[in-house]
């Protein structure tokens, strides 16, 4: 029942989840940073989110594209020109509607997304690594509730089609 007082044991168990969650958030985001160190000379946390969206959901419109970002327009078109002029993003006209235009990895963008992801993956399997069978068990069981709970799709083990970012039928290679 929605209206239901929880009970303090209750309450108490939700905020050690909580902090338990941040602190692990805390961890992954230092590792996310660690891998992105390599590549922080050529573009920004913020270009290389736009890459990952790119390698994630394939060729974008513009606003397709910043919708999916979380930004307006004009604030995905800077980013996305100055990943074009890095040769990371290119622009072209939509096969399906020509007069539309599509942006899209080059294969040096693909490259450098592979390449921090797989910094990133490396840096994790390593942190596993130290934990017991028992423990890798139960945070597979954690985290995939907590996924679902989240209404974030799972990843599909030894699947061919996972790009390295761990998504399911990712298209990678645009280009």
């Amino acid at each position: 029942m929605a209206d239901e007082v929880q009970s303090p044991q209750r309450v108490d168990d939700v905020d050690a989840v909580t902090r338990a969650v941040l602190t692990a958030s805390r961890l992954l985001v230092a590792v996310s940073a660690r891998s992105l160190a390599a590549v922080e000379d050529r573009v920004t946390l913020a270009q290389f989110r736009l890459l990952v969206v790119l390698s994630t959901h394939g060729p974008a419109k513009l606003v397709v594209l910043a919708d999916r970002l979380g930004v307006n327009p004009s604030t995905a078109m800077r980013m996305i020109d100055r990943l074009i002029a890095a040769g990371l993003a290119d622009r072209q006209t939509n096969p399906e509607n020509r007069r539309e235009t599509v942006l899209r990895l080059t294969r040096e963008g693909c490259a450098l997304v592979e390449d921090v992801m797989a910094r990133r993956r490396q840096e994790i399997a390593t942190i596993v690594e130290r934990l017991s069978f028992d423990q890798r068990s139960a945070l597979i069981d954690a985290l995939t509730a907590f996924t679902e709970a989240g209404d974030e799709p799972g990843v599909m083990a030894g699947h061919n089609g996972l790009s390295p970012l761990g998504w399911a039928d990712a298209p990678m290679h645009q280009g």
